[in-house]
């Protein structure tokens, strides 16, 4: 596991475009502006690229690598065609299974999705709603993480797709826990799933 999972805050800035096929974000440590991983949607095929510009965006798969400025892979978030429900897989640096996000349906102040661990087992919801841009990680009442929308300016959120997004994760979620990686993944799916 790399070093840069025991950081406790994110900031994730997708890269702008206003027509662009590929999702692409740059994270960044708040504190010092570094930038310490990228996001990369690199093999597209054709038909996802052509329904990229389509009302069928939200259907369409994805596969973003999360690595190190370096190349080295952190984790990977990918999900097959969606037509109504999306099931997201996150895979650890050797694309063994983490675990899912299994998206259900929302009501306000519903759940978006369950993160399940790669056996199946429940581990926690990641709450939100259509309206909202703030996600949290909770289970028995106990938040692990939140996820928030930061607001770039008029004229970047009217003229292009591009979202910045804060990433909290609780001291309490340990360093080498997959739930860590899981919610360090999370983030692409919201943005993904619930945001395109």
């Amino acid at each position: 596991m790399h070093d840069v999972l025991s950081r406790n805050v994110y900031v994730f800035k997708e890269h702008v475009g206003m027509f662009k096929a590929a999702n692409n974000y740059d994270v960044f440590d708040p504190q010092t502006g570094e930038l310490i991983l990228e996001c990369r949607e690199d093999e597209l095929g054709f038909l996802t690229k052509a329904l990229r510009f389509t009302k069928f965006k939200r259907m369409t798969p994805f596969d973003v690598q999360i690595r190190t400025p370096s190349g080295e892979p952190v984790v990977r978030v990918c999900r097959d065609f969606s037509y109504i429900w999306s099931v997201v897989d996150v895979l650890d640096e050797n694309d063994e299974p983490l675990g899912t996000f299994r998206q259900r349906l929302i009501w306000i102040g519903g759940t978006a999705f369950k993160v399940l661990d790669a056996r199946g087992a429940h581990l926690c919801d990641l709450k939100g709603s259509f309206a909202a841009w703030n996600f949290r990680f909770v289970r028995d009442g106990i938040e692990f993480a939140r996820v928030t929308k930061k607001w770039a300016g008029l004229g970047k959120e009217l003229f292009t797709s591009a979202d910045t997004y804060a990433l909290e994760i609780s001291e309490d979620v340990p360093p080498d826990s997959p739930l860590r990686r899981l919610i360090l993944g999370a983030v692409i799916c919201v943005d993904m799933v619930l945001k395109e």
